[in-house]
């Protein structure tokens, strides 16, 4: 990714509320992948051996997933102390879960002790916050989507302390590092980066030859940071929601027009399954019946049939349903009447009561009426 100035020059912005919040998590999960620090104290109270890499590669193995972006900080009293002029976080390794990206990553990892002492763990804190609030910066001001963010600590310094370190905390920080100073200008930046940044916390302790270390994940959520400025005629002008509205316009139409599919298929459906009733007037000699009629189901017209209507004779036909459509089937040609057809299959309106006639039985003046009442 290439870095523009603007984005490399990222300060504290300004708070966002909840439903921003939402969007832009909405913007990290449709992109995948995510921004990983793997951080690593190189002094002695620290030793990868056998024990440590493996529980190194296990993190690795375990936790990576194609698609992050991994990158490797070593800290000492200095952030990558041993080749001070490379700035990792220019170099990330791509990772897509092969062998060799793995054993790319251990490589960084020194074999040896390096002899170094004294850990500016609060220097190495508002190093790397800041590189990863840098990271998201430039893919906001550059228009690509942002990403969530993890630091894997492994050290035996304290995380997350308040601006300024005294001894009884941190003896090991260098007598003339900053942040030993609570109002420096570096340890209020580190503090304001502590408090912008959407931090969850999660840590283990590791015994390794009487010495104890812990290795801590620190969960970033995707964000940026707003900067909102005031504009003739009495408003505003931000840079997030115009952000995330060229971002989600595409997808939440999406996500509308395959939510409406959806529930008008689900609606049809429910429809297509509903039972029906058949309210049958047969006049005043003969009284009203009501009948349930699913899909697939008929409804005989005489006959001794389970499901059938009493009517003079023999079985004249059936009602039958398929889906939302209702079809009279006529058995004996002229034992039945629907708007003058009297044989074969004849589809039946259902929009609105309809009439059968029985015209073998005109002296018994026998008809019936028909409503389909759906549920």
């Amino acid at each position: 990714m290439t870095l523009t100035v603007n984005c490399l020059n990222v300060t504290v912005g300004e708070p966002l509320n909840p439903w921003q919040l939402a969007g832009l998590n909405l913007v990290a999960r449709l992109q995948g992948g995510r921004d990983v620090v793997l951080a690593f104290d190189l002094t002695g109270s620290v030793n990868f051996n056998d024990e440590g890499r493996i529980r190194l590669r296990q993190i690795i193995e375990d936790s990576l997933k194609p698609g992050d972006r991994v990158y490797v900080i070593p800290f000492a009293s200095e952030v990558n102390p041993l080749k001070p002029e490379q700035n990792s976080f220019l170099k990330p390794i791509k990772f897509t879960g092969k062998e060799e990206d793995i054993n790319q990553i251990l490589a960084l990892f020194p074999t040896t002790n390096t002899n170094l002492q004294n850990t500016d763990i609060q220097k190495a804190e508002a190093f790397i916050y800041k590189g990863l609030a840098q990271r998201n910066q430039c893919r906001f001001a550059e228009n690509q989507k942002i990403k969530p963010q993890s630091v894997v600590w492994i050290t035996d310094a304290p995380l997350l302390t308040k601006p300024g370190i005294a001894s009884s905390t941190w003896i090991e920080t260098p007598a003339n590092s900053p942040f030993r100073q609570k109002d420096s200008p570096e340890s209020q930046e580190r503090q304001a980066w502590l408090q912008a940044l959407p931090l969850q916390k999660n840590s283990q302790k590791i015994i390794n030859n009487n010495k104890s270390y812990d290795l801590t994940v620190i969960d970033i959520a995707p964000t940026v940071q707003e900067f909102c400025t005031p504009i003739p005629g009495g408003g505003k002008t931000c840079l997030v929601n115009s952000y995330l509205l060229n971002q989600l316009w595409l997808p939440v139409l999406l996500l509308l027009v395959t939510g409406i599919t959806v529930s008008s298929l689900l609606i049809y459906w429910f429809r297509l399954n509903s039972p029906w009733k058949l309210k049958i007037n047969r006049g005043d000699d003969f009284g009203t019946e009501t009948y349930t009629l699913n899909n697939g189901e008929r409804i005989y017209l005489g006959g001794d049939k389970r499901r059938s209507i009493d009517l003079p004779g023999e079985q004249r036909g059936y009602l039958e349903r398929k889906g939302n459509q209702l079809t009279l089937k006529i058995t004996q040609p002229g034992s039945l009447s629907y708007n003058d057809k009297q044989k074969g299959s004849v589809p039946i309106n259902i929009k609105k009561e309809f009439m059968l006639e029985l015209p073998d039985c005109q002296e018994q003046k026998l008809k019936l009426s028909i409503k389909v009442i759906k549920q």
